[in-house]
């Protein structure tokens, strides 16, 4: 029973792979100011290279679930969700309005997926 871990930092790793599934860490935005598409394409950005480099990518996502600090912000999120998830190939997802460990913050992501 193999666990690898990536990124791995005194608080929490990047990414945990265990049996040929990925766990993802939590995922912000690189601009915490910026507003929430920019937020969600900033976060699906780092999970793109983080799947990348962990082998794997968002065909490939099992489960995604989405915080937002503002439920407001669905449909805004969404849109940009809906143009980045592949088609035929959505993950059982789950978004929940919470607060977030920096108030700027609007949106964090965590996901699992298999590697290919």
């Amino acid at each position: 029973m193999t666990i690898i871990r990536n990124g791995v930092g005194a608080r929490m790793c990047e990414a945990a792979i265990h049996n040929g599934v990925i766990y993802l860490a939590g995922q912000v935005a690189e601009d915490p100011q910026a507003p929430v598409t920019e937020q969600t394409q900033s976060v699906l950005a780092r999970i793109d290279s983080l799947l990348a480099k962990n082998g794997s990518d968002k065909q490939h996502i099992l489960q995604a679930t989405i915080f937002l600090t503002d439920i407001r912000d669905f449909a805004a999120m969404n849109a940009v969700w809906d143009a980045w998830v592949p088609q035929g190939h959505t993950p059982a997802r789950a978004t929940i309005e919470a607060r977030l460990a920096a108030p700027a913050y609007r949106v964090e992501m965590q996901i699992i997926a298999a590697q290919k």
